[in-house]
Order: C-alpha cells, then structure tokens, then sequence
C-alpha cells in the first residue's frame, strides 16, 4: 500500500493523552500514513500535565481518510464548545472512517454523527451516549459502518490496530502489534468494572463523581441542540 492515509488526530485542552498517543503509535506505522494533531486554534494543549505544541489548526484541514478523538475529562466543555464541534463535523463528513477513543465518542455524539449508531466509550460515562440517540457499545472495540470508537484509555491500542487490519491486512497489524510488543499480561485483573474487587470499584467510582453532574449535564445540554444541522453521511 503506497497511497497516502490522512489521519488527523483533533485535539482539545484537557484531553487525556494517553488516548491519542496510544493509537498515534499504532498508526504511525501504517503503511502511507500522514498524520496530523490539530486543535481548534493551534498551537499548545495540555493533556494531563503534559504539553502538546505545533499543532494545526482544524480549520486549515481541508480533508481526512481518517479522524479521530481522543477524550479526557475535557470532554465537558469539549461537548458545548460549537466551534469544535463544527470542525470535527466538517471533516467528518468525508472521511473513511470516523473514530474515537474514551469518551471521544460523547464528542462525536455532540456533533450530531452517532445517532442510531453502535459505539464505545469509558464505562464510567457510557450511559450518556444514549442521552444523543446512540447506541452504548460494551465492547472494547465498536464498529457501526464507517464509525469505529474504542472504549476507556488503553483500548486507543486495540482500536488502532483493528483499523490497521482493515485498511492493510492482518499481517501488517500483526507486524505493528509485534514491533511495540503489545502482549498485554497486567499485574491485576481489575481492568473492568465487572472485574474490579468491589472496594476498588467503589474508589473509582468516588473520584469519577467529582464533576460526574457536570458532564451529564454538559450532555444533556449538547443533546438539547442536536436536530438543527445537516445529516452527517453513514
């Protein structure tokens, strides 16, 4: 495969940059990829402490094959912010494949795109999907036509990765998931909440309601405006 894959990876401030990273490792080494990292004026983000500088700007995007994004506890103004929302709108409808990573997809849901549509997303924030007409998806990995969306964090990994299988063949995925030695074996089988001691569970969920009635209303406010734009192509 020698043709050129634009991926562009929007960005916004409080993103957690473990989302993006993970899956820009993976397509990185796609056979032709071109990637971009944008944010909505350029310049810097920061992401869990972390500063992300030389960044597009969306709008000087003309198109993509690929779009993803990525979430992070910013997701909260992410989801109200219109001129952001337009620009992941306006690249998403040429595409080939609409994506995100955690809770990314509760932006795709705020720009009206996963209506009737499967997706993934953290477990923590997953129910507010369907607050936007989506379908909540509990699989690591959700694939609904050309929009595919990993759940919380680390599945950015496994959602690349599925999509580089797709666009160049197993092989190739294979060949990646080799060279970073992605073999995951973790220290404890607490990945999942139905997995989790239910004392770590607890924990978790104690940290993720601080600002928890925020986000819901965030979406709920972001559902309210859907229905006035243009239908996004399947």
């Amino acid at each position: 495969m020698t043709d050129q894959i634009r991926i562009v990876f929007a960005l916004f401030p409080g993103v957690t940059h473990l989302d993006f990273t993970g899956p820009h490792q993976i397509l990185a080494r796609l056979p032709g990829a071109a990637i971009t990292v944008a944010s909505l004026e350029g310049g810097e983000v920061e992401a869990d402490g972390l500063i992300f500088a030389h960044l597009a700007r969306l709008d000087q995007i003309e198109a993509c094959d690929i779009l993803c994004i990525p979430g992070g506890f910013g997701v909260t103004q992410a989801m109200g912010d219109a001129a952001f929302l337009d620009q992941v709108k306006r690249l998403a409808w040429s595409a080939r494949y609409v994506t995100s990573v955690c809770t990314g997809s509760l932006v795709l849901a705020a720009a009206g795109l996963l209506e009737g549509k499967r997706a993934a997303c953290h477990w923590a924030w997953r129910d507010q999907l369907a607050l936007f007409g989506a379908i909540p998806d509990e699989a690591r990995v959700a694939r609904d036509g050309r929009f595919v969306t990993g759940g919380g964090v680390t599945a950015g990994v496994d959602f690349a990765l599925t999509l580089v299988a797709e666009i160049a063949g197993p092989g190739v995925a294979q060949a990646i998931q080799l060279a970073v030695e992605y073999a995951p074996d973790p220290p404890f089988q607490s990945g999942r909440p139905e997995l989790a001691p239910p004392e770590v569970l607890a924990r978790v969920r104690r940290i993720y309601d601080n600002g928890m009635d925020e986000r819901v209303a965030a979406a709920v406010a972001a559902a309210a405006k859907l229905g006035k734009g243009e239908v996004v192509p399947a």
